[in-house]
């Protein structure tokens, strides 16, 4: 997934890793065993028909939703859609609906007509919207663009709350992380500097964080007022996409004072707790593990993480909507290290993060230190193949975490508060790694 927020350009390729096979019973969405392909017919009606079933079938509440509330967030999008573009249609109307999955859908499908290929593609995606699930997404895979990947360069905010804008955030908006090279990195846009406008369009309006900032910053050019904490000195900067280098994500430490090893963690990829382990392998008294920033990844990589540091543990549940939850455990294969545990993190945290996190909280593993996680934890989603060679991610189970609390909307909170402020950045301070020195 794309996990930051302000990417200006994120791709999902024909290259990228999928999600496990799965089991589709009831309607002809497919389930994905192979990267989507190429090139793939242009969205349709039946593309419409297929996410609708596809939900009412394979979505973790699916089997007893009422299909007449997919089918209006459906059409309410695609009617928005048709009016932004000024093609709205006299005779587009939701018809009379029972609650019957196939006559509504036939009833609708009347209604729509041939359908509009780019409205269709809004009722999808407002449909998928309309479940209200941070794990629960339509994608559509595209080429990427000739000569790599473009964009600004800027990948990290501090509003971030997983993959969206955190509302609870507080003023102000600032830029966590610039890819070095970037058009972002070359017109000196530093981590630090405080975003008040994008476009002309305020970060925050009095304490809310703007959510229409984001489509502002996916503009070609993109105008942004910056302030430097440092100097106090405000400046707009205009930023057009270019090349940018995006490194595979990557495991990194250090000593610290008092002879603590620091690790941070971008993300549970695959073999990422293996890195992580072997970063330890003089087995520490203190580690200091960073998941700030970590947007998740795969279950598997978070039992393994924590089989390290403690084993018999149940780290989390998956439950499906009938019948009984079933409990992830520690990977206890893997030997333990016998070290005291400290974890950074912050909204950033999301999804396998959150996971890992409550682990450690409620089993007494360690200390959690920063701002309380993204809470974007709702269950692991799972790939369904369209015909027009989109993906339809949907959760089968729900997470809760070992206590059997709900952790998804909620997060997990810290043992002690060190919120990263845009002086910390740009002076180079870290709260997070200050206090845990202090817990030595």
């Amino acid at each position: 997934m794309c996990a930051a927020v302000l990417v200006t350009a994120c791709a999902v390729s024909a290259s990228a890793p999928t999600p496990p096979p799965v089991s589709t019973p009831g309607a002809d969405c497919a389930a994905i065993t192979a990267p989507p392909p190429r090139s793939a017919p242009p969205t349709s009606v039946n593309t419409l028909r297929q996410a609708y079933f596809c939900v009412l079938d394979n979505y973790y509440s699916g089997p007893v939703m009422d299909s007449r509330a997919l089918l209006k967030s459906a059409l309410a999008a695609y009617t928005q859609d048709l009016i932004r573009r000024g093609a709205d249609r006299a005779d587009l109307q939701l018809p009379a609906l029972t609650g019957n999955r196939d006559t509504d859908w036939a009833a609708f499908a009347k209604v729509l007509g041939s359908g509009d290929p780019a409205a269709l593609r809004a009722a999808i995606t407002g449909m998928v919207a309309g479940l209200h699930d941070n794990h629960a997404r339509w994608v559509r895979p595209t080429p990427p663009p000739e000569g790599g990947p473009i964009g600004t360069g800027i990948v990290g905010a501090s509003a971030q709350q997983g993959p969206q804008l955190d509302p609870a955030a507080r003023p102000p908006l600032f830029i966590t992380r610039v890819l070095p090279g970037s058009p972002a990195a070359k017109a000196d846009v530093r981590p630090g500097d405080i975003v008040v406008k994008v476009n002309g369009v305020p970060a925050f309006i009095g304490d809310t964080v703007n959510h229409g900032i984001l489509d502002a910053f996916a503009s070609d050019p993109v105008r942004l007022t910056l302030k430097r904490p440092t100097t106090g000195r405000t400046r707009t900067v205009e930023i057009r996409q270019g090349p940018i280098t995006r490194q595979p994500p990557a495991v990194t430490s250090k000593t610290l004072p008092g002879g603590a090893v620091y690790v941070r963690l971008p993300g549970f990829y695959e073999g990422a707790a293996d890195q992580v382990i072997a970063r330890l392998r003089d087995k520490p008294k203190t580690v200091v593990l960073d998941l700030r920033g970590n947007g998740g990844g795969s279950p598997r990589e978070v039992t393994r993480l924590l089989g390290a540091f403690a084993h018999g543990k149940i780290t989390s549940y998956f439950c499906p909507l009938k019948g009984e939850c079933v409990p992830n455990r520690t990977d206890d294969s893997v030997p333990l290290l016998g070290s005291r545990l400290i974890v950074l993190v912050d909204r950033g945290c999301a999804s396998a993060c959150d996971d890992f996190s409550a682990a450690v909280k409620d089993n007494g593993l360690g200390t959690l230190v920063g701002t309380r996680t993204a809470g974007a934890v709702s269950g692991p989603g799972e790939g369904y193949l369209l015909d027009d060679g989109s993906v339809l991610l949907l959760p089968k189970v729900r997470h809760l975490g070992p206590a059997r609390e709900i952790i998804d909307t909620i997060g997990v909170p810290v043992d002690h508060y060190a919120p990263m402020t845009a002086l910390d950045l740009a002076t180079g301070r870290d709260p997070g790694v200050a206090k845990a020195l202090t817990l030595l």
